[in-house]
């Protein structure tokens, strides 16, 4: 219901100041009393989500709107390449949401916070502010240097001067040709309406202006000396509360007055836009934000009628989005607003906009140094709970002082609550400051695997839905439209039958596997490196890196560095795990490994890579030759056989490769300066047999340990030259069966369990007399009906041909024609 008192009738009445212009403004604003040497004034937004608690949807609504009317000024061709640019701190809420209605776009915000480590792309200042310097931290530099739109986005545009001061700055250094202004209300004067057109003319671009309603402030002679004197007056005779406290509550042990609610915040999105937001980690928050707010809502009191999510001065966003997901599981009536550190005065009027107080330290070691820090308008709000979201650098002891922010929330609501999202840390490769890259991911955080078994240089999705119906995934990636590694096949359950299948295979291979693997790590040892880094190709080589380590461990007592990276058929791998390796390990001493060979794909695709990485990088010493277990396509050197058995690692997907996805590569998700990245299916741990893997065949390697020193030294004097038999077999095929697509074709156990598992699989052509290796692929190829077909003087045991019905007329498993 619309207040029957303006919220700014109380200035208005004493400074004479006139708030005049669209019947919207005075919803939108009231006023009250700065304690600030250059302006008296301050215009209170009830819609920003600072000042005055506010409802969470109401909040994202008006900034969204906003984004909306930008993109269609711009056109969605250009709203495609604009990035936002919001102000610190009252703006960086608005322009997240901004940037979320112009589509997507990628975000930054200015900060007051400098952050050791990461170089500053363009600063500012502010006029009129208590606190002028604005400092811009992009984590990828390239986010300003783009030639599309840029849009800024403040509260309100009253001079202009603060976004003068940031176009002419960036226009010097990163010069495009427009820029669009958005603010909730845009209160120019008469004498500065003219001047952002004559800006754009000096500039030579194109400047817009976005408002939801305009108007101006008439502010009389003298209006800064009175506001002062009222400020004076009413300090001299006020506590810093009106409101009746009641006793702080302390539920959390050794920190008086709150609660800690652990959100469970993916790990490595960044918790706002200080150094860069990009549409990939939206995504990420989004798939994230429903666990978190029934977190959040099964720590509330039972009752709660009225609860309050209070963000932290520029953490504005992450505690909206938390408050917005809120408002849609719970009864209660759920408001938002945070702390600031603008001083204002406080007084219990129904036409003043600032009606309590709330005065506590500074509690974020702040470069400035100490000092008060407020929260307005949630004392005698009768807020049956606060949900305080701080980030990580605020959560010192500061917040939980007698007079810290806790106790002093305490004091005024029954129930205190503390989210503590972790503050984000840019990890820009370079090569001057190597130490900024990111650290691998480890179990049991990600994987199944212990820590020091295997470090992965992935970036962790595992909050993001990426899963789509096979037959789905093969039509867009056999038409084109999609790459497959921009998605990922649903994670096969085993039955009974095939668990049981798989069990037995390891109980009949694991030698054999065992002597595999001693051969080809003792290959490594005498021809590659005495101590070598092996880097697993995720993700079906990572289980045969975790062996070899475990081998050079039990013959040589060597404690080897392992690790698994991304590598994407027509994608190449991934640079910046590139990067990483370089930084932290001498490239010679590298070694690729992977599970098996198929045509050799992968292994042209690793060659191609490393060279386009050597010459743009500088970097030298990378050998693309992989290790493998098996090469049964003979396209390596270095490998432990070549015959083409079952590895019955190959049976299974993320259950036997510690619980990891396949990589997956989308530009929305991974940006310039990430790895690559993949899930971890910890809802799959029941079924999980990637450690009973591991242990199954190192149980062997007492038995072995001659066989397999022998067969290497035999392997050492053979001829190992590469023949790429298998790439001429796969060629031959596909003309065969009229497929005249190689990468339709998946020769080798390994692969042909692959097509069956995860694609939609056409034919199966099987060696005349194959044994018990292909029990297991006769058992998928029943239960997906897909024939069998027995081949004379196959090269490898098996061959699996995806189906090629996208690429031309095709039959079914029943030999009907299937209809595209």
């Amino acid at each position: 219901m619309k207040n029957v008192v303006w919220t700014g009738t109380w200035v208005a009445e004493r400074l004479g100041v006139e708030l005049v212009g669209d019947e919207r403004l005075s919803d939108l604003l009231g006023l009250a009393l700065r304690r600030n040497p250059r302006r008296a004034h301050l215009l209170v937004s009830n819609v920003l989500g600072k000042h005055v608690p506010q409802s969470p949807s109401v909040v994202y609504g008006h900034g969204f709107a906003l984004g909306r009317r930008v993109r269609e000024l711009l056109g969605a061709e250009d709203a495609g390449a604009a990035v936002v640019l919001g102000y610190a701190e009252t703006a960086t809420g608005l322009g997240h949401c901004v940037a979320d209605g112009v589509g997507l776009a990628p975000y930054l915000h200015s900060t007051r916070r400098p952050v050791p480590g990461v170089d500053t792309a363009g600063g500012f200042e502010e006029s009129h502010s208590h606190a002028t310097s604005h400092l811009l931290l992009p984590e990828n530099p390239a986010l300003l240097a783009g030639a599309g739109p840029l849009v800024l986005v403040d509260d309100e545009f009253s001079t202009g001067n603060t976004v003068l001061n940031t176009i002419r700055d960036l226009h010097a250094r990163y010069p495009r040709d427009r820029y669009v202004v958005v603010a909730l209300v845009d209160l120019r004067s008469a004498a500065d309406l003219g001047r952002l057109a004559e800006f754009a003319t000096e500039i030579g671009a194109r400047v817009d202006l976005v408002a939801a309603a305009r108007g101006t402030v008439n502010l009389p002679e003298g209006v800064l000396e009175k506001g002062q004197a009222l400020v004076a007056e009413h300090e001299t005779t006020r506590t810093t509360e009106n409101t009746k406290t009641t006793e702080p509550a302390d539920n959390r042990p050794g920190h008086p007055g709150a609660a800690r609610v652990e959100l469970g915040w993916p790990r490595g999105l960044p918790d706002g836009g200080r150094h860069g937001f990009t549409p990939g980690q939206r995504i990420r928050l989004d798939a994230a934000l429903p666990a978190m707010a029934a977190r959040v809502a099964e720590a509330l009191p039972e009752g709660a009628r009225r609860v309050l999510v209070l963000g932290f001065e520029e953490l504005m966003y992450a505690p909206l989005r938390l408050a917005r997901e809120l408002e849609q599981v719970v009864s209660a009536e759920v408001r938002y607003s945070t702390t600031t550190r603008s001083p204002v005065l406080a007084l219990d009027d129904p036409g003043y906009a600032i009606r309590t107080r709330l005065v506590f330290p500074a509690h974020d070691d702040p470069d400035d140094g100490p000092g008060e820090r407020y929260a307005y308008n949630v004392a005698g709000a009768g807020f049956d709970a606060v949900v305080a979201v701080v980030d990580s650098a605020a959560d010192t002891p500061a917040l939980y002082a007698p007079d810290g922010l806790l106790v002093q929330l305490a004091e005024h609501t029954p129930s205190v609550l503390l989210a503590v999202v972790p503050s984000y840390v840019p990890a820009r490769p370079s090569a001057e400051r190597p130490s900024m890259l990111p650290e691998p991911l480890r179990g049991p955080a990600f994987s199944s695997y212990a820590p020091d078994e295997v470090g992965w240089l992935l970036q962790d999705l595992s909050d993001v839905t990426l899963e789509a119906p096979t037959e789905e995934r093969e039509e867009a990636i056999q038409s084109g439209g999609a790459h497959y590694a921009e998605s990922l096949p649903v994670e096969y359950q085993p039955s009974p039958q095939y668990q049981e299948l798989f069990q037995t295979a390891l109980g009949t291979s694991a030698a054999r596997i065992a002597q595999a693997v001693g051969a080809v790590t003792e290959l490594v040892l005498a021809e590659r490196s005495p101590h070598p880094v092996l880097v697993s190709l995720a993700r079906a080589g990572t289980p045969v890196g975790v062996l070899m380590r475990r081998w050079a461990q039990h013959r040589h007592g060597l404690d080897l560095p392992h690790y698994a990276v991304s590598i994407v058929r027509g994608r190449g791998i991934d640079a910046n795990a590139l990067r990483w390796l370089a930084a932290h390990h001498d490239p010679a001493d590298v070694v690729f490994v992977d599970g098996w060979t198929g045509k050799g794909a992968i292994t042209r695709e690793l060659t191609e890579a490393i060279r386009e990485f050597e010459a743009a990088e500088g970097v030298t010493g990378f050998d693309p030759e992989i290790a493998v277990l098996a090469d049964p396509g003979s396209c390596v050197r270095t490998y432990g056989t070549r015959e083409d058995f079952l590895i019955p690692s190959a049976c299974l997907n993320s259950t036997v490769s510690g619980l990891i996805s396949r990589t997956v590569l989308r530009s929305d998700l991974v940006g310039e300066y990430d790895f690559h990245g993949a899930k971890f299916y910890r809802e799959l741990a029941g079924s999980d047999v990637s450690v009973d893997f591991l242990d199954a065949v190192a149980a062997h390697f007492p038995d072995v340990a001659d066989a397999a020193c022998a067969q290497a030294k035999e392997l050492l004097a053979t001829d190992r030259t590469p023949t790429w038999e298998g790439w001429a077999a796969v060629e031959r095929i596909s003309e065969e069966y009229e497929i005249h697509d190689v990468n339709l074709v998946k020769p080798g156990v390994g692969e042909t369990t692959r097509v069956l598992l995860r694609r939609v699989p056409w034919k199966i052509l099987a060696r005349a007399g194959a044994g018990t290796d292909l029990d297991h692929v006769r058992l998928l190829a029943q239960q997906r009906g897909v024939p069998v077909e027995e081949v004379d003087e196959l090269p490898y045991t098996c061959v699996g041909l995806i189906h090629p019905k996208y690429t031309r007329g095709a039959t079914g498993a029943d030999g009907k024609a299937v209809t595209v």
